[in-house]
C-alpha cells in the first residue's frame, strides 16, 4: 500500500524531455533569434579577411572585427577592409568593429598630457576613417572603450572609499588622496573628498606664496647688505683694478641675492598663470588689475641691461604681487581625477564623432562607447551614461559653432554617440560585494543609450569570457532592462577563453543559452532543447521511415535500377526490370 505522502515528481526519467521549452542547464531564460547574434574575429591576428571567411561557415549573420590591439589594427592592409565590404555584400553579413583600446583622456602612468590626448584623438579619427571602408553605405557601430589605463574608483558595497585619486591640473601628475578616520580633537571623523581637496588646494596655494616671500626676503637682505660694495667692485673692475677679497665676497653675495630674487619672480609668474587657468572669475579680475599696475615695470625689466635697475623693479613687482595673491582664494589646482578625465574623454569622443559626421554625413559610423571591465574608469552604468551624455552635449556645442541648428545637432549626436554594453564586464561588480540586483540596476541606467551589446559570461572575479549560461551573469534580467534598444542591438559573442581552452566556435553553446529557435520563424523547437532531441536536430522524433523504405525506393538515384540511372542490378525479373512479371 502506498504511503499517503508519496507523490510522483516526474513521470519521465529516461533522459531530457524534448517537450520542455525551458529545458537546458545553460538556458538563461532570455530568448533571442539566431540572426541577431554575431561572432568576433580572433583579436590576436591581423588576418581579418581569413577570420571573417572562416566565421561565415558557422552561419552567423553578424561578425565583429576584434582589432583591440593598436599594433594589430595597424597591421591590417587597407585592401583587406575593402575586401571585407565586398564579402559582406556577397553574403548578407553585417560587420561591426571593435576599435583598438586606447586611452581617450590623454592620461597615462606619468599623468595627463594635452599633446597625448590630441595624438589619441587623431588615432581614433584614423580608425573611424578606415572602418568606414567596411561599410561605406551605412552606419556601423565602432566600439571604443570609455577608458583604457585610468583606474576606477568602485568602493566595496555598503562602504565609503578609502581614498580618491586626484590630479594636479597644472602639472598633470596623479596622486592618491587618503580618506582616513581622524582622531585629533576638533578634526574627528572621516573627511569628505571635497574637504580634503579644499585643504590640499589651500595648502598648495599658501606654500606658493610662502616660497615667493621667502626667496624675495633672502634676495633683498643680501642685495641690501652688499649692493653698495658690489657697485664699487663693478666700477673698479671696469677701471682695470684688482678687487680685494672683501669686494669679491660682496660681489658673490650680491649675485646670490639676485638669484634668489629671480627665483621669487619666476614663482610669482607661475602663480599668476595658475590663477589665470584655475581661478574664479572674481579672482581673475583682481589679477587683471594687478597686471595693469605692473605692466610698465615688467616691460622695462625686459629692456634694461642695468642689473641694479632690474633688481629694483623686480622687488617692487614682487611686493605688489604678494599683497595681491593674499587677496585671492586658493585656485582649484587639484581636482578629482575622474572629473578631470571625464572632461578630457568627452572632448575626445565629441571631436571624433563630429569629424566623422563632417566627412561622411548620414553614413558616418556610430561611436559606440563600451564599459571596460570593473577596475577601469567609467565602468559602471551611471559613469558610462555620464560620458555619453556629456560627449553628446559637446558635439552639439561644436556643431552649433559650425552653423548647425541645435535640434539637428542634437539628433545627430544621439544617432552617432551611444553605448556598447558588455554584460560580462558589469558582472565583475560581484568582486566588490555587489549582487545581481545591483548589476541589473546599472544596466537599466544605460538602456536608452544602447547601440550594441557584447555577450560574455564569467563569475564576477576575473575578466574571463565564456559563452552565456556558463557563469552567473543575469542575462535575462539585463536584457529585459535594456528593453527595445537591447532587442534591436547587434549582440556579439565574445568568448575568447572558450576559444582558448576548448578550441571550438561558441555558436551552438550560445544558441542554447539564449534559446534561439531552430527556424527563422522563431517557433519551437529551440536550441536549448537540443539535448532533449537525443543530440541531433530531429533525433527525438524517433525513426520516422523504416530502413526497408530506403532499400526499396532509395534515398537518391543510386538505389534505382541501372535502367533508370541507378546502381542496383536490373533486368533480372524484378518489378523494375523493364519486362513483365513472370
Amino acid at each position: 500500500m502506498a504511503k499517503e505522502d508519496y507523490t510522483i515528481g516526474e513521470i519521465y526519467h529516461g533522459g531530457y524531455s524534448s517537450l520542455s521549452p525551458s529545458y537546458g542547464d545553460t538556458f538563461t531564460g532570455y530568448r533571442t533569434a539566431a540572426g541577431s547574434l554575431g561572432l568576433t574575429t580572433d583579436p590576436r591576428t591581423a588576418n581579418v579577411l581569413q577570420e571573417v571567411s572562416s566565421k561565415l561557415s558557422t552561419g552567423v549573420k553578424q561578425i565583429e572585427l576584434a582589432t583591440v590591439s593598436p599594433e594589430i589594427f595597424e597591421s591590417i592592409p587597407k585592401q583587406h577592409l575593402k575586401e571585407i565590404n565586398r564579402l559582406s555584400k556577397l553574403t548578407g553579413v553585417d560587420v561591426s568593429i571593435h576599435a583598438p583600446i586606447v586611452e581617450p583622456s590623454g592620461m597615462n602612468k606619468e599623468g595627463f598630457s594635452e599633446a597625448e590626448r590630441e595624438a589619441t584623438e587623431r588615432q581614433m579619427i584614423d580608425v573611424i576613417d578606415r572602418c568606414h571602408e567596411v561599410n561605406p553605405d551605412g552606419s556601423s557601430p565602432v566600439t571604443f572603450h570609455s577608458s583604457a589605463s585610468i583606474p576606477g574608483e568602485i568602493a566595496p558595497k555598503g562602504k565609503e572609499p578609502e581614498g580618491v585619486l586626484v590630479i594636479n591640473s597644472d602639472s598633470g601628475s596623479i596622486h592618491k588622496l587618503p580618506l582616513k578616520e581622524r582622531k585629533f580633537p576638533g578634526q574627528e571623523g572621516k573627511p569628505s573628498v571635497q574637504t580634503e581637496l579644499d585643504e590640499i588646494n589651500k595648502s598648495q596655494w599658501s606654500e606658493g606664496i610662502r616660497n615667493i616671500s621667502y626667496y624675495a626676503n633672502q634676495g633683498e637682505n643680501a642685495i641690501h647688505e652688499y649692493e653698495l660694495l658690489s657697485r664699487t667692485a663693478e666700477a673698479e673692475r671696469a677701471a682695470g683694478k684688482e678687487l680685494s677679497e672683501q669686494e669679491k665676497r660682496a660681489e658673490s653675495a650680491f649675485q646670490m641675492g639676485t638669484t634668489f630674487l629671480n627665483d621669487s619672480y619666476r614663482q610669482l609668474e607661475t602663480l599668476f598663470e595658475t590663477v589665470n587657468r584655475s581661478g574664479s572669475e572674481q579672482d581673475k579680475e583682481t589679477l587683471a588689475d594687478f597686471a595693469q599696475k605692473i605692466k610698465s615695470k615688467a616691460e622695462q625689466i625686459k629692456k634694461t641691461e642695468n642689473i641694479h635697475e632690474s633688481v629694483k623693479l623686480r622687488k617692487e613687482i614682487i611686493e605688489e604681487g604678494i599683497v595681491t595673491f593674499n587677496k585671492i582664494s586658493p585656485p582649484k589646482i587639484f581636482k578629482p581625477m575622474n572629473e578631470f578625465a571625464k572632461e578630457k574623454t568627452t572632448k575626445t569622443f565629441a571631436n571624433v564623432a563630429f569629424n566623422s559626421y563632417k566627412k561622411f554625413g548620414d553614413k558616418a559610423p556610430i561611436i559606440s562607447i563600451e564599459n571596460p571591465p570593473i577596475g577601469g574608469a567609467f565602468a559602471s552604468g551611471e559613469e558610462l551614461k555620464g560620458i555619453v551624455e556629456e560627449s553628446r552635449n559637446k558635439f552639439v556645442e561644436r556643431a552649433e559653432k559650425e552653423g548647425m541648428s541645435k535640434s539637428e545637432a542634437r539628433e545627430q549626436a544621439e544617432k552617432l554617440i551611444g553605448v556598447t554594453w558588455d554584460v560580462g564586464h558589469i558582472n565583475m561588480l560581484r568582486k566588490h560585494g555587489y549582487e545581481s540586483e545591483d548589476i541589473i540596476k546599472e544596466s537599466e541606467k544605460v538602456a536608452k543609450l544602447v547601440k550594441h551589446v557584447h555577450l560574455s559570461d564569467n563569475f564576477g572575479f576575473e575578466h574571463t569570457e565564456l559563452p552565456m549560461g556558463m557563469g552567473n551573469v543575469p542575462l535575462k534580467e539585463i536584457m529585459e532592462k535594456l528593453g527595445e534598444q537591447g532587442f534591436k542591438a547587434k549582440k556579439i559573442i565574445e568568448a575568447a577563453n572558450w576559444w582558448q581552452h576548448f578550441k571550438t566556435a561558441p555558436v551552438q553553446e550560445t544558441l542554447q543559452s539564449v534559446g534561439s529557435s531552430f527556424y527563422s520563424s522563431n517557433m519551437a523547437p529551440y536550441w536549448n532543447q537540443e539535448q532533449g532531441l537525443q543530440q541531433s536536430y530531429s533525433g527525438g522524433f524517433g525513426q520516422m521511415l523504416p530502413q526497408l523504405n530506403y532499400e526499396t525506393f532509395g534515398a537518391g538515384f543510386s538505389q534505382l535500377p541501372t535502367e533508370l540511372g541507378g546502381q542496383k542490378q536490373g533486368a533480372g525479373g524484378s518489378r523494375m526490370s523493364g519486362r513483365g512479371m513472370e
